[in-house]
């Protein structure tokens, strides 16, 4: 049986994303994300008096940290990043944090466990639970989703250029009781793609798309970013990692739009209210190095973007 300690967990931009914090040693911190804490072991390292809440939502993380860091000023807390603004509240922190990070990323040990689900890889039931003791298993989410939705959801979620045919697919293979494992949807996939794309396993996009359906994760992230406006202090900083074009679309678009002056009356002759900017951009978004890509492959799609609250 293969143990979570099997599994090494390579955190992407470590030193990149660190420093755009600009982590005050007596300050308030938040990874959003903690994995197998690489992130948070480096902001660690950084703090004398400060404290730093780590979240996660796999019990295999939560574990690994009760195990590995036991530590004046770190806590970890079991759940998901989307109650960002909940757990700051109850500690007292709203408006008081220094920096959130958030590495929107599976970590390595989700991917590398077959019985996760994760993997189109390896062999392992068809689960893509972030939270495998919460929700809908992907085999539960496709044999409940009706054709239509799974063709919209391969279409937008996975970028998927032949999502109908892959859906028509599938949902024969569940009525016909053939869809049971990782390996069973990976070839079902395989052999529904008219073309392939060069260094690109076929079945990549189809398990994009169902992970991010399964663990609502464009949703999620997008309530983690306003939660993040709402706790973090006046020069306080946000870090964050995405993997996918979805997802840095709506970070960059997040950015952006708290980086505006809004008028909440456009249509009014007179002006009746301007609400003033919340962020501002810090520099240009981030990409791994070519060193970093070619010692862990799965940084090559990420980027960071930095922003500072007002």
């Amino acid at each position: 049986m293969e143990t979570q300690e099997q599994f090494s967990h390579y955190s992407v931009m470590l030193k990149e994303s660190v420093e755009g914090l600009a982590i005050k040693p007596d300050g308030i911190y938040v990874d959003c994300t903690f994995g197998r804490g690489g992130h948070s072991r480096a902001i660690l390292d950084k703090l004398t008096s400060g404290k730093l809440l780590a979240i996660d939502q796999d019990p295999e993380a939560i574990e690994y940290a009760q195990n590995n860091f036991k530590q004046d000023g770190f806590e970890i807390q079991y759940g998901s990043f989307e109650q960002l603004k909940d757990y700051c509240e109850a500690r007292g922190w709203l408006g008081k944090v220094d920096g959130v990070l958030i590495d929107l990323g599976v970590s390595s040990p989700q991917l590398d466990d077959a019985a996760r689900g994760f993997s189109f890889m390896r062999e392992g039931p068809l689960d893509m639970r972030m939270n495998p003791e919460q929700g809908l298993s992907a085999k539960e989410w496709l044999a409940q989703v009706d054709e239509k939705t799974l063709a919209q959801v391969l279409k937008q979620y996975g970028e998927e250029r032949f999502s109908g045919r892959i859906a028509r697919v599938i949902k024969e293979a569940v009525q016909q009781g053939h869809l049971e494992t990782t390996l069973d949807l990976a070839e079902l996939v395989k052999k529904a793609s008219p073309k392939t794309e060069k260094n690109k396993h076929p079945a990549t996009r189809t398990f994009q798309a169902i992970r991010i359906a399964v663990n609502r994760e464009l949703d999620v992230l997008k309530n983690v970013l306003e939660a993040a406006v709402a706790v973090l202090s006046p020069g306080g900083r946000l870090s964050a990692i995405s993997f996918h074009s979805l997802e840095d679309r709506i970070v960059k678009q997040f950015i952006r739009d708290q980086s505006q002056m809004k008028d909440l009356f456009p249509d009014s002759p007179v002006q009746l209210e301007v609400v003033e900017p919340i962020l501002k951009k810090v520099g240009k978004p981030i990409f791994p190095s070519a060193e970093e890509c070619k010692e862990n492959p799965r940084s090559r799609s990420a980027v960071l973007r930095i922003a500072q609250k007002i």
